[in-house]
């Protein structure tokens, strides 16, 4: 599936503000289309679980889309993408336990999705971006003070990260 959604959303800040409790994060790879070519990085596709009951796609549209400082250059990781490991880590009640945790073999390969999006009628040209899809939770998927996340390449012994805190909006009537 693909859901379009602003660029507005993406954001490198350490926190979130989001519009009820019911939201969590879902650690991606990144890819990014830029004039030298396509880059890796890695991303959250926070979502609003209670609004995902009624629609998907803007249940992706209304949180912001946390995204590490870093990238790597496709063609550095292309032969060994498979054993990328992505993970994330959730803080609830001031303890941090793994959340998700996985290679990206069990996703669609990068080409594979540009692909598929070209088919649909997408672009992915210079300064688009595209989250790759997510790593089921390990346990359930639950709402949390702070999420992190991190890339790691096991071959060139590098790993991108990134968190970011959660803050609900209080609902004032």
């Amino acid at each position: 599936m693909f859901y379009q959604l602003a660029p507005a959303l993406l954001t490198q800040q350490d926190a979130i503000d989001v519009a009820g409790e019911q939201t969590s994060g879902e650690v991606e790879c990144l890819l990014v289309a830029r004039s030298d070519g396509l880059w890796v990085g890695l991303g959250s596709d926070h979502t609003d679980r209670a609004l995902e009951r009624t629609s998907v796609a803007k249940s992706k549209q209304v949180c912001a889309k946390p995204v590490a400082c870093t990238l790597w250059r496709f063609d550095d990781i292309a032969l060994h993408w498979d054993l990328l490991v992505l993970r994330s880590f959730v803080t609830v009640g001031g303890s941090r336990r793994a959340y998700q945790e996985g290679t990206v073999a069990t996703l669609l390969p990068p080409f594979a999705l540009v692909r598929e999006l070209a088919a649909r009628g997408g672009t992915f040209t210079d300064g688009a971006a595209m989250f790759c899809g997510t790593l089921p939770a390990l346990h359930a998927i639950r709402s949390a003070e702070q999420f992190e996340m991190e890339l790691h390449d096991p071959v060139m012994g590098r790993t991108i990260r990134h968190a970011y805190s959660i803050n609900v909006l209080p609902d004032i009537a």
